[in-house]
């Protein structure tokens, strides 16, 4: 058998572009996703979506290389990779965050840390309409 140097796992389970899954999964395999998954996925594998692969729902693994899009909540133990093609929207909580130039990101984002990295909006322009009516 050839060595793959992308799944961490032996054997990898692979949902393919004409395939669609409604439900859950579950698995201790790796995953590469190129279809359509409405549902989560929890595995204590790696998961790969494809540049086609779209996911609704909550994905919870080891790691994660995310190349399609992934509407729901992203939970990743170690390393979480969001390539360029991707389109996130949702919440990340992981270890560790990659990402290429390119990706879109609508998420929260909080690191195994503790610290959380939002957007802030508009708090310079409440500070200083409130300043100009006190």
């Amino acid at each position: 058998m050839a060595e793959n140097k992308f799944f961490s796992s032996p054997s990898v389970d692979i949902i393919e572009s004409s395939t669609k899954i409604v439900g859950d999964i579950y698995s201790k395999a790796d995953f590469r996703i190129d279809g359509i998954v409405e549902g989560n996925i929890t595995t204590t594998g790696k998961v790969v979506v494809g540049k086609s692969g779209k996911i609704n729902g909550k994905i919870n693994s080891s790691n994660a290389d995310i190349s399609g899009s992934v509407s729901g909540k992203i939970e990743v133990a170690e390393t979480l990779s969001l390539m360029s093609e991707s389109l996130i929207q949702g919440d990340i909580v992981t270890g560790k965050l990659s990402v290429e130039e390119g990706a879109q990101v609508d998420a929260s984002i909080s690191m195994k840390s503790g610290k959380q990295l939002k957007a802030v909006e508009g708090k310079s322009e409440n500070k200083i309409q409130s300043e100009k009516t006190a």
